[in-house]
């Protein structure tokens, strides 16, 4: 054992840790033991802002009383019921609450567990609507480059991130792609979205639906801000040409809003804040603020209605998990809703999203910066790769503000921060202070 796991008495080599370099962390880990409001406790007793709510999912902030006291409260009552044939009052209640958070028609809402659930829920439902239209031949599912949408086998295929997909063989076949929205000639150092690249959108039309021809595309799927690859910002007018362009083909739209959802962008949803409504969209990580896992799909009332025909006693989609619903986890939901309301965080996220934009653009000129993008509460910092060493940098200021004090989060050679929505001016001026101080120590 080193010297962490002796002193805190636990043994590090079992847990097969996800994303991440297993013997590298091993050698040097980071352990976090506490948190409160908008700090981790470090195993060192350090405080670490916490520049990433968790990974974009402890919006309210950490250590909510009326969050924890909700699932305290809930493991006494009811510590497991099932959803299939059968129902607890507050499955309902937190698809009220959420349902009634949605864009207006975007009604119905189908429980799974994490965002990679969500998404292989929403492309299944997806499917199954053409099916039931009587135009089952819709089968083919348009990603986009560098989106990310999970990790199950639906998620990778649609996604385009290369090292998701490239170890795993064959995937969900009758896939394409439309190109990524990034463009750094035309839109480095955008505030907010870029005013250039809304063409991007057509080639849905001028090359994906002459290839598949329209009647075979069951749905089109994007994260309206690609968070995981970089804080991908869509162009002005990209995503209302998406949706007229799925519109005339009759063509579903999926927003994946893992990572946009629940006050990240200032409004409930991105759907919202870009006046662009989807069919369906997938929602997971700020339901619960983080503290049980959570996810699911919302769907519009249209596309719901379509399975509702045909005898009342059959079941109308084959599609469920066992803790679809889960008490627990609906309780924290009910709970973190009535946070987000009562302390109006979203209005909050939107009040404070200017000055986190001049405070991150500020960076601009540090060594090896060579794009800084935002909107509302997410910002990413882009800095050139080392010769042959792709991601090093980065991850090297990662740890680097880790030691001093922020968590931040490092993807390929972006660092990318999304704070949860108590964050106050000071804690933004800390955490450009501490990332800026790092981008100069690892040049």
């Amino acid at each position: 054992m080193g010297t962490i796991e002796t002193e805190l008495g636990i043994d590090l080599a079992a847990f097969w840790m996800p994303f991440s370099a297993n013997r590298q962390f091993k050698q040097a880990p980071r352990l976090l033991v506490g948190a409160k409001d908008m700090h981790f406790i470090a195993h060192d007793g350090r405080r670490v802002l916490d520049g990433t709510a968790g990974l974009w999912c402890v919006n309210a902030g950490h250590g909510r009383e009326k969050i924890i006291n909700a699932v305290k409260a809930q493991l006494d009552r009811l510590d497991f019921a099932p959803t299939f044939q059968m129902g607890h009052p507050m499955a309902f209640e937190a698809a009220r609450k959420i349902a009634a958070l949605a864009p207006p028609g975007l009604e119905h809402v189908f429980f799974a567990n994490s965002g990679s659930e969500a998404v292989d829920s929403a492309l299944k439902i997806a499917l199954a609507y053409h099916r039931a239209r009587g135009e089952g031949q819709r089968t083919v599912l348009i990603g986009r480059e560098r989106g990310y949408h999970g990790t199950g086998f639906g998620g990778i295929s649609v996604g385009g991130m290369t090292n998701n997909r490239k170890t795993f063989g064959n995937l969900l076949p009758r896939v394409d792609h439309l190109r990524h929205t990034w463009d750094l000639e035309h839109q480095a150092y955008s505030r907010g979205q870029p005013e250039w690249g809304a063409h991007f959108a057509d080639e849905l039309e001028s090359r994906l639906i002459p290839l598949h021809d329209a009647s075979n595309i069951a749905a089109v799927i994007v994260e309206p801000v690609a968070g995981s690859t970089g804080g991908l910002v869509p162009p002005k007018g990209y995503l209302e040409r998406l949706r007229a362009i799925c519109d005339t083909h009759g063509i579903l739209l999926i927003f994946d809003e893992v990572i946009t959802g629940f006050g990240r962008l200032g409004k409930a949803f991105a759907a919202d804040y870009f006046g662009v409504m989807p069919d369906l969209m997938t929602f997971a990580k700020g339901v619960t603020n983080g503290t049980v896992p959570m996810g699911g799909v919302i769907a519009h009332k249209r596309v719901y209605d379509a399975f509702m025909q045909g005898p009342e006693g059959a079941i109308e989609l084959f599609h469920g998990y066992t803790y679809s619903g889960h008490p627990v986890a609906a309780a924290a939901a009910s709970a973190t809703i009535d946070v987000y309301r009562e302390e109006g965080l979203f209005e909050r996220a939107a009040a404070i999203a200017p000055y986190f934009e001049q405070a991150l653009h500020a960076l601009k000129g540090l060594p090896n910066v060579i794009d800084i993008r935002n909107l509302g509460l997410i910002g990413v910092i882009e800095v050139e790769a080392r010769p042959g060493k792709v991601g090093a940098r980065a991850f090297d200021a990662f740890v680097d503000c880790y030691a001093n004090g922020l968590l931040v989060r490092p993807a390929g050679d972006t660092l990318a921060l999304s704070p949860p929505l108590i964050v106050e001016k000071q804690h933004i001026d800390q955490m450009m202070g501490t990332l800026g101080a790092a981008l100069k120590r690892v040049a």
